[in-house]
């Protein structure tokens, strides 16, 4: 069918011998996995082991992911469960709808999936972050719990004072409703066995309710399969993993928001060094270093001269950027930078704030020559914003 792709054979789950298909929706704060321990990327794909589902649906439309085209925010579609489901053999099944570019203009005047060429410091479009202490202890079943999401059900069922401005609502409904008929259509196409749906959390109880009066379904809350252990977690460790959230904690806008797991972070950066002590690993440890103030800035310099002569042309294992004609990611005014271009970035950032701005000025200047007219201007203007004048360390 149409909304399938086959990636190999299915999965392991056992068949239900009255033939009903178990769905589990997994309701997700998209990318938060990046920031909470106990919703990391290894504790996901753990649990995706655990559930040994027969196919995997994903937030994305089915237009959208024939292109391999992904929302740039959904950290653990692309990075995570995309990925997962083609090493095991599972297949994979597009479930998302949105309105066409034509209609999203016309409702709300902007192409709603086009970055502008310097994204804004707040608002529509900002670089995504997690500024609130409790996304650091959000749980991976935090939506099982129903007034965890009662916020989202008495926002859906209630219309906005004045009509003209009632469009997100409504759009929501169709969505969603549209994301439970591609659900039963993955079910029926996997009778008795297991299907697994990886979606933001804000539509996991409509879609359970959606599907509820199914004959041939059979809805299962994922924290009734209970967590994986820590062994089972560690077997699912990977080191993109590990640098996603070492990056998105220490290199992106998250840091200026203070709202970090160091301990999390701190475990990560050792694993990253005792796996392979390269450059990448040495700059992720020294931004760690500083946030903690374990080093001062002109220590940092030191340090991140040293990698930046050790770095070679060597890329990041992991970055977030899906236009690589953009500087930025969805994170990280910078992060289309290689290990030495950012150790050079860093340099600068320090030797702003030990008031050597002539230096730093000259490394904007070098790194520019490297980067094309489009990235260059992009450095420019995020250079001030989070350089010349950033918001902390």
């Amino acid at each position: 069918m149409a909304l399938l792709l086959m990636s190999g054979a299915a999965g392991a789950a056992s068949r239900q011998v009255d033939g009903k298909t178990t769905v589990i929706v997994l309701g997700v704060d998209h990318a938060a996995q990046l920031v909470a321990r106990n919703d990391r990327p290894a504790l996901l794909a753990a649990f995706l082991a655990h559930a040994k589902p027969d196919a995997i649906c994903i937030e994305r439309s089915p237009e959208a992911f024939a292109r391999n085209d992904y929302y740039e925010f959904t950290y653990e579609v692309q990075d995570l469960v995309v990925p997962f489901a083609r090493r095991n053999g599972i297949d994979l099944c597009p479930i998302d709808w949105e309105p066409p570019v034509e209609d999203a203009r016309l409702g709300f005047g902007l192409d709603l999936g086009a970055a502008p060429e310097l994204r804004p410091a707040s608002g529509f479009q900002q670089f995504l972050s997690f500024p609130s202490p409790s996304h650091l202890t959000r749980d991976i079943f935090h939506a099982d719990d129903a007034s965890n999401v009662a916020r989202i059900a008495q926002w859906a069922a209630t219309p906005s004072k004045r009509a003209t401005d009632d469009l997100p609502r409504r759009l929501y409904l169709y969505r969603t409703y549209l994301q439970a008929q591609r659900v039963a259509a993955a079910a029926k196409a996997h009778p008795g066995g297991t299907v697994v749906v990886v979606v933001g959390e804000f539509h996991k109880r409509d879609i359970e309710a959606i599907l509820a009066d199914a004959a041939d379904l059979r809805i299962v809350q994922p924290s009734s399969l209970g967590k994986p252990t820590e062994a089972q977690v560690r077997q699912q460790e990977r080191r993109d993993y590990r640098v996603a959230v070492a990056s998105f904690n220490l290199l992106g806008v998250q840091s200026a928001t203070g709202n970090i797991d160091r301990a999390f972070v701190r475990d990560t950066v050792q694993a990253l060094k005792a796996e392979q002590d390269s450059p990448e690993a040495r700059l992720m440890e020294t931004r760690l270093d500083l946030l903690e103030a374990r080093i001062t800035p002109a220590m940092a310099v030191d340090r991140y001269r040293a990698i930046t002569a050790d770095a070679g042309d060597a890329r990041f294992s992991w970055t977030g950027v899906t236009d690589a004609a953009r500087l930025d990611s969805y994170f990280d005014p910078f992060g289309n930078l290689t290990v030495r271009q950012r150790a050079l970035l860093e340099t600068a950032r320090e030797l702003h704030r030990t008031g050597r701005g002539a230096e730093a000025a000259g490394i904007q200047q070098a790194l520019g020559s490297e980067l094309g007219e489009r990235r260059k201007a992009q450095l420019a203007g995020y250079w001030e914003r989070y350089i010349v004048q950033p918001a902390s360390p």
